[in-house]
């Protein structure tokens, strides 16, 4: 990537740069020193935005969330019950696949703990709570789904980037076998 022109330096700017050096070069590459020079301007100058490279990444984490809400809650839009479930499982994997980097960003957040980035992820906890209403799942077993949704999309997300899957087989198809299953058996509960 050659380095840009000056930005005026707003924080959307800047994240959206540094989710640029992320996709192509990866997370570990969104360094203070490499963002500043993609921004042409000088490190020190991002002090001014981020507590060091801590809230550099804390700040991407919650970047990265909110991308992910936007691409869920689109996704969500007119429709429910599985269509719903699908069409938000379809939506987190193809982010992942169109912003690897901004995904890594979403799981290393220094400080997890941090209210922020918790309600950054709630959002998305909540939205996928409510495309889960249609299954009547009551009081924490919606939330066992979600974490259930979470780790199967994460964990196809995963192993696909890290190219664990070399099979001749569609990997669209594939998701849509394990989403369907999924919701069988949220059916049954």
């Amino acid at each position: 990537m050659s380095p840009r022109p000056k930005v005026g330096l707003e924080i959307t700017a800047i994240l959206d740069v540094a989710g640029q050096i992320a996709d192509v070069q990866g997370m570990q590459e969104v360094t203070l020193a490499n963002l500043a020079k993609q921004l042409g301007i000088r490190p020190p100058s991002l002090y001014n935005h981020f507590d060091g490279l801590g809230g550099l990444r804390k700040k991407m984490a919650i970047y990265g969330l909110n991308r992910l809400y936007e691409e869920l809650a689109h996704a969500a839009i007119g429709v429910a019950g599985d269509e719903a479930v699908l069409a938000i499982s379809k939506a987190y994997v193809n982010f992942a696949r169109k912003h690897p980097g901004i995904y890594e960003a979403t799981l290393m957040a220094p400080e997890m703990g941090d209210e922020e980035v918790q309600q950054a992820g709630k959002k998305i906890v909540d939205l996928t709570v409510t495309v889960l209403q249609n299954y009547e799942l009551k009081d924490d077993l919606a939330l066992h789904a979600v974490r259930g949704l979470r780790s199967i999309l994460h964990g196809f997300s995963s192993l696909e980037q890290r190219g664990g899957f070399k099979m001749q087989l569609d990997l669209n198809e594939s998701l849509e076998i394990i989403i369907k299953a999924f919701i069988d058996g949220i059916h049954d509960h």
